[in-house]
């Protein structure tokens, strides 16, 4: 098989390039998924649509056909949240483990799904494993009050593949966007993700909108989906279709900066385990978030 005639829709640069279908989008990455197409054409679909952007319809699709491909996580029913973790911290500690405890500790299940996509960085696996929280050898259940961090290889291993291809090129591709939209869960679960720019919120909105997805949406810290503990953002709800502003951004300078530890896995975990403990109190931006997806979680 072949994606060349897709190629030459989407390759046409940034002015003459044609968007494809949701059904076109699915067929196309359907096929890279499953590596039956060459590494050139690979290549060449990841550089033509960083040059031309993903529509949301064509975002709907690659969730299509990754969904189709998935092995996914039995949550038997019980009230799950997802937390896509792929950018890790560079500046500030990496605090995403802490909001899984956090929201374990509230009787929701927690499945993180993610892969090192940045050498440089500290990631999430990395924080959890010095918390005493093993990356997933095999898909499992979830049950309440658990967390999970399951690599993306095991989920699908041809999403593993593409967004690897990003140590080679050096540029991201559609897969970078789609990771952070894919609920990995045998039935509906509340997902948190996050925007790096602003421009970003308003293409995840729509995507999230057409798969019909329940999640909160907000600019994350350093690409994670974990409130900045400095100051809280903006945090957008959806359910049904609708959105709602259930937070806005927190207005005016910072009266006090939080005791922060340094980005380094030790010394994150070692602060996450005092906060959950008590000793720490939890930030309030990271508190506020909590709280909205406990509620977001308990609708149906």
């Amino acid at each position: 098989m072949s994606i060349a005639h897709y190629i030459k829709d989407i390759g046409r640069g940034k002015d003459g390039a044609r968007a494809l279908s949701r059904a076109h989008a699915a067929d196309l990455f359907g096929q890279v998924l499953d590596g039956t197409v060459t590494d050139l054409e690979v290549g060449a679909f990841c550089i033509a649509m960083r040059i031309k952007g993903e529509t949301p319809q064509e975002m709907a699709g690659f969730l299509d056909a990754t969904r189709a491909r998935l092995c996914t996580i039995p949550t038997h029913g019980c009230p799950t949240v997802v937390l896509p973790s792929y950018n890790g911290a560079r500046k500030l500690p990496a605090l995403t483990p802490l909001l899984a405890l956090l929201l374990a500790r509230q009787g929701l299940a927690v499945v993180m799904h993610g892969c090192t996509t940045e050498a440089t960085r500290v990631s999430t696996q990395n924080v959890l494993l010095a918390l005493d929280i093993k990356a997933q050898k095999a898909i499992s259940s979830i049950a309440i009050g658990e967390v999970q961090f399951v690599p993306t290889e095991l989920l699908c291993p041809g999403l593993a593949r593409l967004l690897a291809v990003r140590q080679v090129v050096g540029l991201r591709n559609p897969a970078h966007s789609l990771v952070k939209l894919l609920n990995p869960c045998d039935g509906p679960a509340t997902l948190v993700t996050s925007y790096t720019h602003p421009e970003y919120a308003v293409a995840m909105t729509d995507t999230l909108k057409l798969v019909g997805a329940s999640a909160l949406l907000l600019r994350g810290t350093e690409g994670e989906p974990v409130a900045d503990a400095r100051r809280t953002p903006a945090m957008d709800a959806l359910h049904h279709g609708n959105v709602t502003r259930v937070q806005e951004a927190q207005p005016g300078p910072l009266a006090q900066l939080p005791d922060l530890p340094a980005p380094d896995a030790a010394s994150t975990a070692q602060w996450v385990a005092r906060v959950m403990d008590g000793a720490i109190p939890v930030p309030e931006p990271i508190a506020q978030q909590v709280a909205h997806i406990v509620r977001l979680s308990a609708e149906k």
